[in-house]
């Protein structure tokens, strides 16, 4: 179980006091037979860490929702449970629908394959059929424009390639729920604008877009309502501009 339910609700995700704790090993530990040791005897030392703490709120279909906060405030972690990456400590998520999760830059990749075979596999990986993307190839490279590099390794990439190609798979479709991480942060300018417009046709067709990001400017131009997470836990949630301004005075 990945700690998330099905359901066909109004909401797209209904987060419901969610808390998630990390244990940090405080000992170096040179070996495995040496960990199995102290795991038997229970001498390992450790801190409990929580990355969220009691974190409750609910997106409404055809929302585009924002998860702001500063480094290592959470969101990331939201994002996975969200995703089903991660499974919560306590309390649980429901989702309504399909989940497209562009979370980390090239994630479903294969780096040593080129653009044209990672685009089967990526896409095998979301549930695209092969013939669905033999049918939607051309669409895929003229979005990302790669046109020139589709038979060029990935590992010869930059970030940004990179994240062109990732986003154009993902949203090849209308997902009902798309979750986007700061990845569009590596991209150009004119790019970034060219996401930004499909996320908005998206979200006008129905789908849910979650996105984290530490442009505000894009926060406020992509998102309606927001959620604002301090080390872990809930500061403020409302309309993207009531939250973002009180994420901006601190």
């Amino acid at each position: 179980m990945d700690g998330r339910v099905w359901n066909i609700m109004e909401y797209a995700i209904e987060v419901l006091d969610v808390s998630m704790r990390f244990n940090l090993e405080k000992e170096k530990i040179n070996s495995l037979k040496e960990y199995i040791i102290k795991l038997l005897k229970r001498d390992i030392d450790r801190d409990e860490f929580f990355a969220l703490r009691n974190i409750s709120f609910k997106v409404e279909k055809g929302d585009s929702f924002a998860i702001v906060g500063g480094n290592g405030s959470g969101k990331s972690t939201m994002l996975k449970i969200i995703s089903g990456i991660f499974s919560p400590t306590t309390g649980k998520t429901i989702i309504n629908g399909s989940v497209a999760p562009l979370i980390e830059l090239g994630a479903g990749f294969d780096m040593e394959l080129t653009a044209r075979e990672n685009v089967y596999l990526n896409g095998a990986l979301l549930g695209y059929s092969k013939k669905f993307l033999h049918e939607r190839y051309d669409d895929i490279i003229d979005f990302s424009e790669l046109h020139e590099f589709v038979d060029v390794p990935l590992k010869n990439y930059s970030s940004g390639m990179i994240a062109r190609l990732g986003f154009s798979i993902a949203t090849i479709v209308n997902p009902d729920v798309l979750i986007v991480d700061e990845i569009l942060a590596v991209g150009d300018a004119a790019f970034q604008a060219k996401c930004e417009q499909r996320m908005s046709d998206m979200t006008s067709a129905g789908a849910t877009l979650i996105l984290v990001s530490h442009s505000i400017d894009q926060v406020k131009k992509v998102c309606k309502n927001a959620i604002w997470i301090n080390k872990g836990e809930v500061k403020a949630i409302g309309t993207v501009d009531e939250v973002c301004d009180a994420y901006e005075r601190g």
